[in-house]
């Protein structure tokens, strides 16, 4: 199966559910990630847990806070260990990886770290997020990884915004990318779906 084959309990509810504002903006923060769905989180748990067990990962990687419930739920499937990035707090333990992140929604920056004891080199490392939109995040994690000499195998996705252009700094990096849902374009207040290839 292709790792961008559409899973149609989450594509129907995108269509059937999203809202969509001022054709940027796409919002199903009521199933997905604001107040979550258990039973969706589970079935997209097992969907991206079974699409990124090919690239044998021994470590899942995923950014705080709307990609836990995701990363967690294949953690769940997987039996693998997850590891977040914190937004900055100071009680990480040093020594640590981080990177400025530019907050898309909220302005500004937002500054990820991760204890580099809980990201050893060697480790063959699964991004996990909810949303690749411009890839920023995205691209910090990946970056984190090959700081810490680790090897980013995969990365998986609930949600593409293929519009925002992010799978391409993933791609540049040789990262394959699997997503459930790709949004090719928001137009007239509704949600256009890529087509399954």
């Amino acid at each position: 199966m292709p790792l961008d084959t559409p899973f149609a309990p989450l594509v129907a509810r995108i269509l059937a559910e999203a809202t969509v504002i001022d054709d940027r903006i796409v919002k199903i923060d009521h199933f997905l990630n604001h107040r979550i769905d258990p039973h969706l989180m589970g079935a997209m748990g097992a969907e991206l847990a079974r699409r990124i067990a090919p690239f044998q990962p021994d470590l899942l990687l995923t950014a705080e806070a709307s990609g836990i419930a995701p990363a967690l739920a294949v953690a769940l499937q997987s039996g693998l260990p997850l590891v977040y990035a914190k937004k900055y707090a100071p009680n990480v333990e040093p020594p640590e990886f981080s990177r400025l992140v530019p907050s898309p929604t909220k302005g500004g920056t937002t500054r990820l770290v991760i204890a580099q004891r809980y990201l050893p080199a060697g480790a063959r490392v699964a991004m996990i997020d909810d949303f690749l939109a411009n890839g920023r995040t995205a691209l910090a994690l990946a970056e984190i990884v090959a700081e810490a000499q680790a090897d980013l195998v995969v990365a998986g996705f609930l949600v593409e915004k293929c519009f925002q252009g992010g799978r391409h700094s993933l791609s540049e990096r040789n990262i394959p990318v699997t997503t459930l849902a790709q949004i090719e374009r928001l137009e007239a207040g509704r949600v256009v779906m890529r087509e399954a290839e």
